[in-house]
């Protein structure tokens, strides 16, 4: 997926060792269909090449205010009108400072003041030792940045390159990348809390097994990505899954189905989306064993008994909230065949306004799915795409049928 294709993107570098980390990050927007125009402090330039910037980017790095190549000698007016968007990574303590000062020393702070702030959004990737990131004027300065417009990405946490450990490390380019993405969707679920769940659950027969299935969790974190894309609050309830949680979503993992419900009911009281995308074990042992079942050599296999479990997207859906239509509930249905009669029949018997269906079998542990809509007005394919793209789709389709959103008679 090219989510960049079109944006042009200035990226600044200022003095820091994480100028390493932007060469990375150079590839990935780039990777990612953007044109990518790199601006460079003279003290950026002391730790990683404008050669190596330009090979990356495929075009000429800019150092100077002075620089020769522009006939009208206005290289902060002429870059800073061409962006969508300028990204400083990695953002020096001492940068930051001179732009809440509004100081104009060189090129880049010069072109961040000269920005037209009502179309061309300012991404900060602050990177600094972890004394330098907790000092007093630090966070005053981040604070008073954030007042003025600019986006401050955080920090990371870690070994430093001074050799101590703590906050302050530039976010790796991966995350970088997935908040320049999000800053160009949409944000149509904006004041919203979206609660999702993703995954499987297991269901313990005895310390060492249990019952599962094959979901991966891809959809459910793709829609988590998608929902906090779209400007929402999101709260992501997960399954054993081995995914990276999207950024800035919160997550609680769970294990089994009455954990997953009891973690799903506390965080419903202030969502005003659930989507259940997990895919929660229907039934689970009726006892579990204390120590591993083992074979005994008689050749007779032990008798499980089984209860079911808690329908956890029915008893969302019969909430007060729910019913009152201040929580609006989604559903999905894994079906391995006849997925219209069976979505149809299921969204009837959850009582929800919206289910989506998909055949299991093609789904799980793939990058890639196909959806099957279905309202009260019928029934919609979203072909075959990536599940981020989908994910997308449906945050759309979503955030168009929730009350505010709906056109009127």
């Amino acid at each position: 997926m090219q989510d960049l294709a079109g944006k042009h993107i200035v990226l600044g570098l200022t003095g820091g060792v994480a100028c390493y980390k932007s060469a990375e990050l150079c590839r990935l927007l780039v990777k990612a269909g953007a044109q990518v125009q790199v601006v460079m402090t003279e003290a950026a330039a002391q730790f990683i090449t404008p050669v190596t910037m330009q090979a990356l980017s495929g075009r000429p790095v800019y150092l100077s205010q002075w620089d020769a190549r522009e006939p009208n000698n206005m290289p902060h007016i002429n870059l800073s009108r061409e962006a969508d968007a300028i990204v400083l990574a990695p953002a020096s303590a001492d940068f930051i400072a001179r732009l809440v000062q509004g100081r104009s020393d060189e090129l880049l702070s010069l072109m961040c003041l000269a920005r037209p702030i009502d179309r061309v959004p300012l991404l900060v990737a602050p990177a600094m030792n972890r004394e330098m990131w907790a000092h007093p004027a630090t966070q005053r300065n981040l604070r008073q940045l954030d007042a003025d417009g600019a986006r401050v990405l955080g920090v990371g946490t870690g070994w430093q390159a001074c050799g101590e450990t703590g906050d302050g490390r530039m976010l790796e380019p991966a995350q970088l990348l997935e908040e320049i993405v999000a800053q160009f969707q949409p944000k149509v679920l904006a004041g919203q809390h979206v609660v999702v769940t993703a995954g499987p659950t297991f269901e313990a027969l005895d310390p060492i097994r249990g019952i599962t299935n094959h979901s991966s969790g891809k959809m459910g974190f793709a829609i988590a990505r998608a929902a906090r894309e779209a400007g929402a609050q999101v709260t992501l309830i997960a399954g054993p899954v081995h995914l990276e949680t999207p950024r800035g979503v919160q997550r609680t993992d769970v294990l089994s189905a009455e954990k997953m419900l009891a973690a799903v009911v506390d965080a419903a009281q202030a969502a005003t989306v659930f989507i259940a995308t997990a895919a929660v074990a229907d039934w689970r042992p009726a006892e579990q064993a204390s120590q591993k079942i083992k074979k005994n050599g008689d050749g007779q296999t032990p008798v499980l008994h089984f209860v079911e479990n808690p329908d956890i997207l029915a008893q969302v859906a019969r909430s007060e909230r729910a019913r009152q239509g201040t929580l609006f509930c989604v559903g999905f249905a894994a079906e391995s065949e006849n997925l219209v009669e069976h979505a149809r029949a299921k969204r009837e018997r959850k009582g929800i306004p919206l289910l989506v269906g998909n055949i299991g079998p093609l789904t799980f542990g793939q990058d890639d799915n196909s959806l099957l809509l279905v309202d009260a007005q019928g029934v919609r394919e979203l072909p075959r795409a990536p599940k981020l793209q989908l994910a997308r789709e449906l945050v759309a389709e979503i955030a168009a049928r929730l009350p505010r959103n709906r056109p009127t008679p």
